[in-house]
């Protein structure tokens, strides 16, 4: 194997682990030193060493302890330099001796503690005290993993912007000396909103990865999952976590339908929905029903969650109530006009009216999403079905270009070929 290759091939590992446990390595150092900001340095540093040692030692088999490891160490020696011995340094060099002995490191056999670390994580970078895109950006760095430029591409920013917004938020955070814990029941309310926002961005990106080779993960959507329940907990009278938890569920019943055997993705249309999990869907509608309880009427999240009901009700593509899906969008628009909104109203105006009413509503969109992958998918699809199969390949070839998950990639490219060679 050349040097190249064994650099590559511990880049691509590196980054794995970085994405899962990324919110478990950042919050358990930030529970042993008291400081949210230095942790998330103290997990990139480690994060750089592996990338100089593991071409040379190979990749080790517990990679998310060696990293916690390693930044523990990277902690004790701050705390010299610091001249700062304290018993929180006795302790924590314990640790790192167990784990040097290969001994379980104590954050991976406590899943219950690591759970709650997670929930504390995602409440301290939704402090109020930041703007609301730096929570955004901060959150999906260190608890979902998502590099800067994936973190762009989900907000809709600049690389230098997130990366700006990212270094102030934890010096902000760090000035304040943001404890870290669960804010009171007080405090709580002013956090919501951007809690609901960053684990729906993080089950957004496990339900479409914004990159590397996978276009789902189960795994990052099933966590989100239960954080939104934990929160259900924290908040039983708001009727938007609810809503929120119904929206995941609807969306998850369909993983073991959304790829075919190649590992790519399926769209809706194209899924087998006998195989869509029926015990997801009814947890989805008990959640909706409980936020419909309230009397408040449907929310940002309550109306996402009835479109995608609408979905679960209908046993074919062909049943499903477009109509009723333009309705809901019609609320959506009202609610929170974002240009991806309106994307999605257009796509479901596309199955209710046709593709000539909805092109006009996509080109009016241009401007604001011309460096968004779906928006061209969506535009190649509509040049599709009005017979334009030039602009439709080049269309394809546009979504395929811009940056995102690899096997999304193969799909696009392969229905620009297939639309070029009349095979489509």
């Amino acid at each position: 194997m050349s040097d190249t290759t064994t650099d590559d091939h511990a880049r691509r590992a590196v980054e794995a682990v970085w994405r899962a446990e990324s919110a478990r390595i950042v919050s358990a150092l930030t529970r042993h030193t008291g400081d949210f900001s230095w942790a998330e340095d103290l997990a990139q540093e480690a994060l750089v060493e592996a990338l100089a040692s593991w071409p040379r030692t190979g990749i080790p088999d517990n990679s998310g302890a060696w990293l916690l490891s390693v930044a523990k160490r990277r902690a004790i020696d701050g705390w010299r330099r610091r001249e700062r011995l304290t018993e929180r340094q006795r302790l924590l060099a314990h640790d790192v001796l167990l784990a040097e002995q290969d001994h379980p490191v104590e954050e991976a056999g406590d899943p219950d503690r690591i759970d709650d670390d997670v929930l504390r994580l995602v409440y301290i970078a939704c402090h109020p005290l930041l703007p609301a895109q730096a929570r955004l950006a901060l959150t999906l760095r260190t608890v979902a993993g998502l590099t800067t430029e994936q973190i762009a591409r989900v907000l809709l920013m600049t690389v230098p912007t997130v990366q700006q917004r990212i270094v102030r938020a934890k010096r902000t955070l760090a000035d304040a000396e943001v404890p870290f814990e669960v804010p009171s029941r007080e405090e709580r309310p002013a956090r919501l909103a951007s809690v609901l926002q960053v684990i729906y961005l993080l089950f957004t990106e496990g339900y479409a990865a914004a990159g590397g080779e996978h276009p789902i993960r189960p795994e990052v959507a099933r966590e989100a999952v239960r954080l939104a329940r934990q929160v259900a907990a924290l908040t039983p009278s708001e009727p938007e976590v609810f809503a929120l938890i119904a929206l995941m569920e609807f969306q998850s019943s369909r993983f073991a339908a959304r790829t075919d055997a190649e590992g790519l993705p399926l769209t809706l249309a194209e899924q087998d929905r006998r195989r869509w999990d029926r015990s997801a869907i009814s947890r989805g509608r008990v959640a909706l029903e409980r936020a419909a309880s309230f009397d408040r009427g449907l929310g940002y999240y309550g109306l996402q969650a009835a479109v995608a009901e609408c979905h679960a009700r209908a046993e074919t593509d062909d049943d499903t109530d477009w109509d009723r899906i333009v309705q809901l969008y019609d609320g959506l628009v009202q609610l929170a006009p974002s240009p991806v909104v309106r994307l999605n109203r257009a796509v479901a105006v596309a199955m209710a009216a046709g593709p000539a009413p909805a092109q006009v509503l996509v080109d009016e969109l241009e401007p604001e999403l011309a460096d968004f992958r779906p928006f061209h998918a969506v535009r190649a699809e509509l040049w599709e079905r009005l017979g334009d199969t030039d602009a439709a390949a080049t269309a394809f070839d546009r979504a395929a270009a811009l940056p995102g998950n690899d096997a999304e990639t193969i799909v696009l490219e392969r229905r620009a070929a297939a639309l070029r060679s009349g095979l489509a």
